[in-house]
């Protein structure tokens, strides 16, 4: 029975580079997938695209490349990625001139296109996922990018892409899309797709379902997480799956770590909605087979929506922060005298700030006075001061007020930091799949070595 081996290079976008280098390597892989998008930060890089119309991709995209690119070109190993963010076509000319100095073999390098739909959302009259109109956002507006399936990632793949870079895509459709092109699977086989939606939601976070989230010194040891090998999918055409990782690499590939990833955000397991199919992970049976090697079937799936999610973001409001450590005897007390004068300072000067926070990390910040009671009295502490406002200075004047306890405050304050940005936040709504229309375009590593 024909396999495809695809290997997980990364599980968000700052993810380390070496567990990707030793997949390219040693994992004698068919696919390497990287999944480097969150849902705020592809307003982040929209917000980047702005300031520099040849921005707005992956911060390490250049990294992993350079990292990646031989070994996969040499071994044949294909590359699908959403590092392209809000500038796909930036991303593949970006990794088109990494390819050619490399004097890699002719590359062809598909840039997805469609997934932004800030445009329509603009000139229509839309509502959010709670029913508000989102014309109320005017120009805190930032981004809006559509949750696309595996069927344009597939048609790449057809067009004989090596590499293929798209924005805003369902995680698991970055391994459905090969397992389609590979099987043939039709794109209505829906029993296949959601065993394949398993696949990539198991995949798609990395070294979480290779032991790194799971570990929990003396409850759940993982050993070798400096040296976290990253996880390989062993899929057959019926679309069960072994994971496994590079024999020798750190961490380990259990039923527990399986079940655990199958379950991370996930509402509703009966019920998982994707652009390419509504997954049913309810019957799903997983299975040691040896060390570092789980067999997981028994997925299936129901028709797909014939919406599509938008993920949106825009700018919700400014947040000004300062920090101050305080240590040795009266520590503790010099801090609550700190935060008394800040929060007299903020008074008096009148700082408008709809929402305030006074924490002291280690004590009381996590779960609050009440527990912090309870507990002796620490050597250090650090105190936190924060603040939501509608602009700007106000957030500055919140972190300025920190900083002053350098010589206004009680004794011994050090280490002060402040910050006074804007906060990019998101929200959902849903558009019918015909307003979305999705394109490719190749880019090529002309000047390559033949």
């Amino acid at each position: 029975m024909k396999q495809v081996r695809i290997g997980s290079g990364a599980g968000y976008s700052g993810d380390r580079i070496e567990p990707a280098v030793e997949l390219a390597e040693r994992g004698e892989l068919d696919y390497l997938i990287f999944e480097c998008l969150a849902e705020r930060t592809i307003a982040i890089a929209q917000r980047a695209k702005m300031k520099d119309p040849e921005a707005g991709y992956d911060p390490l995209l250049v990294d992993r490349m350079r990292a990646v690119l031989r070994p996969c070109s040499e071994k044949g190993i294909r590359i699908i990625t959403n590092m392209g963010a809000a500038n796909p076509l930036a991303a593949a000319a970006k990794v088109r001139e990494i390819a050619q100095s490399m004097n890699l073999r002719k590359l062809r390098i598909a840039a997805v296109l469609g997934d932004d739909v800030l445009g329509i959302l603009q000139t229509g009259d839309y509502t959010d996922d709670t029913g508000l109109p989102l014309n109320r956002l005017g120009n805190r507006l930032l981004s809006a990018n559509a949750y696309l399936g595996a069927q344009a990632l597939v048609e790449a793949l057809a067009q004989g892409a090596d590499i293929v870079i798209t924005g805003r895509a369902a995680d698991p459709s970055l391994v459905i899309a090969p397992l389609i092109h590979e099987f043939g699977w039709a794109m209505d086989d829906w029993h296949r797709l959601g065993q394949g939606t398993l696949v990539g939601h198991l995949l798609e976070c990395a070294g979480q379902i290779t032991g790194g989230y799971f570990a929990d010194p003396g409850y759940k040891d993982v050993a070798g997480l400096a040296r976290l090998g990253f996880p390989i999918g062993e899929v057959s055409e019926d679309g069960t799956v072994v994971i496994t990782k590079v024999q020798g690499s750190g961490g380990q590939v259990t039923a527990a770590t399986c079940k655990e990833q199958m379950l991370y955000e996930i509402h509703d397991p009966a019920a998982y909605f994707t652009p390419d199919v509504v997954a049913d992970f309810s019957a799903v049976e997983i299975v040691e087979l040896a060390p570092d090697r789980v067999r997981v079937s028994g997925a299936t799936g129901r028709p797909r929506p014939e919406t599509l999610k938008v993920s949106i973001g825009y700018i919700d409001s400014y947040i000004g922060e300062g920090q101050m450590s305080y240590a040795g005897p009266g520590a503790l007390v010099r801090a609550r005298l700190a935060l008394d004068i800040v929060a007299e300072r903020l008074k008096m000067t009148a700082v408008q700030a709809s929402e305030l926070r006074y924490d002291i990390l280690g004590v009381n910040a996590m779960h609050g006075d009440a527990l912090a009671a309870s507990h002796s009295e620490p050597y250090e502490v650090r105190i936190r001061v924060a603040g939501r406002t509608d602009n700007l200075r106000e957030a500055e004047r919140i972190a300025n007020e920190v900083e002053s306890l350098y010589t206004c405050g009680p004794a011994g304050g050090g280490g002060a930091t402040k910050s006074a940005k804007d906060i990019v936040a998101v929200l959902s709504t849903f558009l019918p799949r015909s307003e979305i229309k999705t394109s490719i375009q190749f880019e090529e590593s002309r000047h390559a070595v033949t």
